[in-house]
């Protein structure tokens, strides 16, 4: 049996028919709370440091673009918005700043909706989730997002919420990010630059799924393993793995995956690989 169809057939055990159902109700924002707690700290200290260091560089690269509404934070990686249901999204995109705008029953809203975004390696990517969103054009962002001559790809991620919405962009080599949240009216701007300086690609370790279609087999597997940090990365065939860690040894991979491996729960369905950190994976 294929890895395809070896996920179209996952069982899924029992003990999460709670929490999947659970799911289906809750806001992505809500169901990586505990994530976002233990990063928060660490958050607070990047956004203090953007504003120290960081802002008058931001600020001089966005006095090139005009500025409407008033700023709310500057973050490389954290949270934001207010919660809000029924919103509709669009994009455009102008060089090397996209930006996000979003609309109730036709007017602006004045503060964006609740929103994450993670900032993870091995490939360089920016992870973004929108609670309360249930209009939006994926193919519209996608087309706008690889407009940007710093973009490598875009693609979207299945939750099993039908008010959130993910999608994931995977930035060239050497490339870094701003993310500046905007209200009255509410929207979301990021702004690329590029080192203009080589990286060194290294070998990073992940356990990692079989490669399958995205859809609900991933989204299941982002229910079961949700406090191991789970993400999703697009593979060299097209298809799409769920990836844990990102560790700098073969050793620290198999620790983590011993101690999943342990619980009741798991279905024998990880493996350990590993990549260099400027590739896709197999």
């Amino acid at each position: 049996m294929t890895g395809k169809e070896r996920y179209e057939h996952i069982e899924i055990p029992a003990q999460l028919t709670g929490v999947i159902e659970a799911a289906q109700k809750k806001a992505a924002i809500h169901k990586r709370s505990k994530r976002m707690m233990r990063y928060s700290s660490v958050v607070a200290v990047a956004v203090a440091l953007l504003f120290v260091v960081n802002i008058p560089t931001v600020a001089n690269a966005l006095s090139k673009v005009p500025v409407v509404g008033s700023i709310v934070q500057v973050l490389q990686f954290g949270d934001g918005g207010e919660r809000t249901d029924g919103v509709t999204v669009g994009t455009e995109a102008s060089e090397d700043v996209f930006k996000i705008h979003f609309d109730q029953e036709g007017e602006s809203v004045s503060s964006v909706p609740a929103y994450t975004v993670d900032h993870r390696d091995a490939p360089n990517r920016l992870i973004f989730t929108f609670n309360g969103v249930r209009n939006f054009d994926y193919d519209a962002i996608k087309k706008d997002m690889l407009a940007l001559p710093l973009v490598k790809d875009v693609y979207e991620n299945v939750i099993l919420d039908d008010s959130a919405m993910r999608f994931v962009v995977e930035l060239k080599d050497g490339v870094k990010h701003t993310v500046s949240e905007y209200k009255d009216p509410g929207y979301i701007e990021l702004k690329l630059t590029s080192t203009g300086e080589p990286t060194t690609p290294r070998e990073v370790f992940y356990i990692r799924s079989e490669a399958m279609p995205q859809g609900e087999s991933l989204a299941i597997l982002e229910e079961i393993y949700l406090e191991d940090d789970v993400t999703f990365i697009k593979a060299a065939g097209g298809d799409f793995i769920a990836v844990i860690g990102g560790f700098d040894t073969r050793e620290a991979a198999e620790q983590k995956l011993s101690e999943i491996s342990s619980r009741e729960t798991y279905g024998d369905d990880l493996r350990i690989d590993s990549w260099m950190s400027n590739e896709r994976p197999d």
